[in-house]
């Protein structure tokens, strides 16, 4: 799997490189500016990039908005994005375009190989990979009334949502909360009943269509 990384930190791009490249993926270009960044992604057309919000040369959000550039030039590119912090405006940018391929971590999951690399190949294969701080935010800032439907939610849908939001299979969801898989299947109908969005099997389908209605 080519992938193309962007990190301004010498030790933590030098650092990604090796846990990359440790779990069998082909680093084709390492860069640490947004304009290096735009290059890569255009010509080396990676199956994923992994790409720092700021890059030089202001430190602001360069690497988000060449990885969208480079959506827009390659539709459906895979990019996640690395945050130092949760940036509600980043996230909802990064979803903006309603598909795909997409994942907002924050950096500390980065010493986290086996959960960070999951991370990365689920978004290289189209799905999404959506830090749970991003979604507590995002829902919270959402859920602002007792008139808003997440408010009808029992307190086990809100927990069952969340960990779709992250781009979890029902699997995984039924792990996580140590319940079967069956009754995550009905709490995800009952979740998307009440948020009145249609019902799908496809996993990622139904991640971009809570992520839609959280934005």
């Amino acid at each position: 799997m080519r992938v193309v990384l962007a990190e301004d930190l010498f030790l933590l791009r030098d650092g990604l490189v090796r846990l990359l490249e440790a779990y069998d993926f082909e680093i084709v270009a390492a860069v640490d500016t947004g304009p290096d960044l735009l290059q890569a992604l255009v010509e080396k057309r990676p199956d994923v990039a992994v790409v720092d919000v700021r890059l030089p040369p202001t430190f602001t959000d360069e690497g988000l908005q060449a990885a969208l550039e480079a959506r827009r030039q390659i539709p459906g590119l895979p990019v996640l994005v690395l945050s130092q912090y949760v940036e509600q405006l980043y996230a909802k940018e990064l979803l903006a375009d309603g598909t795909g391929g997409i994942g907002y971590l924050l950096k500390d999951r980065v010493f986290d190989p086996d959960e960070f690399v999951d991370a990365v190949r689920r978004v290289a294969a189209g799905g999404t990979a959506m830090d749970p701080e991003v979604i507590a935010r995002l829902f919270s800032s959402t859920a602002s009334s007792a008139a808003d439907p997440l408010a009808r939610l029992t307190a086990r849908e809100r927990e069952v949502l969340g960990i779709m939001a992250e781009g979890r299979s029902n699997a995984a969801i039924a792990e996580r909360l140590v319940i079967t898989e069956r009754a995550v299947i009905k709490h995800t109908s009952n979740i998307f009943a009440k948020l009145d969005l249609p019902v799908s099997d496809d996993d990622n389908r139904r991640v971009l269509a809570v992520l839609a209605y959280v934005k």
